[in-house]
């Protein structure tokens, strides 16, 4: 096969095709005059045998030595090189019939009276150019099936614009080549554009249509400060962005690179088939010689003849393209499909691998969760107002980076309320913050920093635990030593979650979470899900240690996570899921890598899992059945009792239709 890129681009290279369908529409023509005179010629006594040979030899040079050099190359390299394949076979089988033939034209004395026949030795140009052809159209068809298999590529690639709109230094704008965008540009998207790069939303408010990444119809709202992801359609409002990363940095390029990878990985299966096809061809080439001999020594007159013409059918019918392309080519339908749901396979082992998978590990937040904690409300002690616990608990936040802190924060300014800057503002490492507000001295944490304060909460202790019980963080404030007030914050459970686990669950996957976050909040989390076992407050280190006991439990894990902590595991796991909304480094760890963060791709990836090995099952069977019966028939066998003999040219045309059948199988998995 011709060289493939490494990084996918966006316009074909048909050069190969187009070549391939050239040399075979010119020579087919006297392709056809060749079989007709050798099948009829004697019959209407066109020219006398000897000139019909000649011509026979005229007609073929073309087919044999234009039309077929590529096989005849790639035969010699597979021989050079030691690696035996398909060009081996068809090269020399078709080689064997043309060298024979013109050995007969030039020097017909050199051969025993036995090889003559209707007065001149028999000629097998028709069968060297039918090989040829046959073989040729069998790689137009291959061709073109490949081309629709990296379908899902290319509809990636078609994504992205062409150009995008850069504001200059001096405030003039001009539309760039996208290539031209550099990282720190300032880039004008208008209603109805494409995000041309990823980057951050620095003036404007627009609603962006993201359905190619998280497959969601509905619009998302970007104010300044939110992030954009390139090739996703502004809709309505004007929006300026920073460019943050660009070429192969962004998302989407990241995408295709992942697809093009595992288009080229070799699933286990599949070289399990290599290692067999390149044994295959030296036991074919061995069947070849052993039936030339027995023909020749024990068959009937022209016995040689014979000989050969059976030695040529068992090399060109036991071709073993069927065989090569019978994995690989379920793998590239199979990534692409994938891909278009939203599925990122990293190689071909986690597609074989992933239908075998009986326990699936889950993180919590970002995974089960969306990962962005919202306020959800506030408990005031006596004496204070939920509204003056938000806007007390928010201005004291306002200091700090925690995400908890940022919902807070987010919650007090879309209510209305007038927040104040924070004095003497201090972080009490993992159990709160101190500082002071309009006067008062205030503390935000746990209990354990109401009790470095001497306050005491239990007069809402109560509504508290009920809150975590409900999957709840909860914070507690203090004003001038005076307990004030509850805040409980709140990761809200994806809605796809719950479908996800159920169907998980009826796919026969045993569930278990393992969480960061404290052991009621996360109980309360799986108490609503049905997940099967809960682990909290783990460690990355913790997590590792689960996948490993289960595995020697005798179990096959699939690990899914989005954080830096979740890595470890998902190194380690037989299948490491990453959200594709989560870290950089948890996406490298992972196998499979859901774009949308939707647990319902695992479901998805394991159906895709289990279509593609049954059809790379189905492939390797039709491959191995098709050459047990097929090189017994071709080398004679059934001879002595039918009378049957397999002709070449059949046994090309019967090599191309198995490799065709391949294919087609395989494009099957699209559906």
């Amino acid at each position: 096969m011709t060289l493939e890129p490494l990084i996918p681009v966006g316009e074909e290279d048909n050069s190969e095709l187009q070549d391939f369908q050239r040399r075979f529409w010119w020579t087919l023509p006297l392709t056809l005059i060749v079989t007709t005179l050798a099948m009829f010629g004697h019959k209407f006594g066109w020219f006398t045998m000897q000139t019909q040979t000649w011509v026979e030899l005229a007609l073929s040079l073309p087919v044999v030595l234009w039309t077929g050099w590529p096989f005849f190359v790639r035969g010699w390299q597979s021989i050079i090189h030691r690696s035996p394949n398909m060009w081996t076979l068809i090269s020399l089988g078709s080689g064997a019939a043309f060298v024979y033939s013109l050995v007969a034209t030039l020097a017909p004395d050199v051969f025993p009276d036995s090889f003559v026949s209707m007065g001149r030795v028999a000629v097998y140009y028709e069968a060297a150019v039918v090989i040829i052809s046959l073989t040729m159209l069998g790689q137009i068809i291959e061709l073109k099936a490949r081309s629709q298999t990296s379908a899902a590529i290319k509809s990636l690639l078609s994504l992205a614009p062409k150009t995008a709109r850069r504001i200059n230094a001096d405030g003039s704008e001009e539309d760039v080549p996208l290539s031209h965008v550099h990282v720190g540009d300032l880039l004008r998207v208008r209603p109805g554009e494409k995000v041309p790069v990823d980057g951050i939303v620095t003036e404007g408010q627009s609603a962006v249509d993201e359905s190619m990444l998280t497959g969601e119809p509905i619009p998302v709202t970007k104010r300044v400060d939110d992030k954009l992801i390139g090739a996703t359609l502004n809709t309505s409002g004007a929006l300026v962005m920073r460019s943050e990363k660009v070429g192969a940095a962004t998302m989407l390029s990241q995408i295709v690179q992942m697809v093009a990878s595992a288009q080229r990985s070799k699933a286990p299966m599949q070289r399990m088939a290599d290692v067999v096809a390149g044994k295959f061809v030296m036991v074919v080439v061995l069947v070849a010689v052993v039936t030339f001999f027995v023909w020749g020594i024990f068959g009937p007159e022209p016995s040689w003849v014979f000989g050969l013409i059976n030695a040529v059918a068992v090399l060109i019918i036991a071709c073993p393209c069927a065989l090569g392309l019978a994995t690989p080519m379920s793998v590239m339908v199979a990534t692409g499909r994938a891909a278009e749901q939203g599925v990122l396979f990293r190689d071909a082992g986690a597609i074989e691998k992933m239908r075998e998978v009986d326990t699936l590990i889950v993180d919590k937040t970002g995974t089960l969760t969306e990962g962005r904690p919202a306020f959800d409300k506030a408990i005031p002690a006596p004496d204070f107002t939920a509204d003056e616990v938000l806007r007390l608990a928010a201005s004291l936040d306002q200091g700090s980076e925690h995400p908890l802190a940022d919902a807070i924060v987010r919650a007090a300014r879309e209510q209305g309320l007038q927040l104040a800057k924070p004095v003497d503002f201090d972080s009490a490492s993992g159990i709160g913050v101190r500082g002071t507000v309009e006067g008062r001295r205030l503390a935000l944490g746990n209990t354990a920093l109401m009790a470095q304060e001497g306050v005491s909460v239990s007069s809402l202790q109560a509504d508290g635990e009920r809150l975590r019980g409900e999957g709840a963080s909860i914070m507690h404030l203090a004003a001038d030593g005076k307990f004030a007030g509850i805040l409980a914050v709140t990761d809200p459970i994806k809605a796809s979650t719950l479908d996800a686990i159920q169907t998980l669950h009826a796919s026969g996957l045993r569930i278990v979470m393992a969480t960061g976050d404290g052991l009621t909040t996360a109980k309360a989390v799986g108490a609503k899900l049905g997940i099967d076992e809960v682990h909290g407050e783990v460690k990355p280190a913790d997590k590792l240690a689960l996948v490993e006991r289960l595995q020697s439990e005798g179990h096959v894990v699939a690990m899914a996570g989005d954080g830096i902590n979740d890595a470890p595991a998902l190194a380690k796991a037989d299948v490491g899921v990453a959200m594709g909304t989560g870290t950089d480094v948890a996406m490298n760890s992972g196998q499979i890598t859901l774009v949308k963060g939707d647990l319902r791709g695992i479901a998805q990836s394991r159906e895709i899992s289990t279509d593609t090995v049954r059809n790379m099952r189905q492939n390797l069977l039709f491959a191995f059945v098709y050459n047990g019966i097929g090189v017994p028939i071709a080398a004679g066998v059934l001879y002595p009792f039918t009378g049957w003999l397999l002709s070449p040219m059949i046994a090309a045309l019967a090599m191309s239709l198995s490799s065709a059948s391949v294919i087609f199988n395989a494009l099957r998995l699209r559906r």
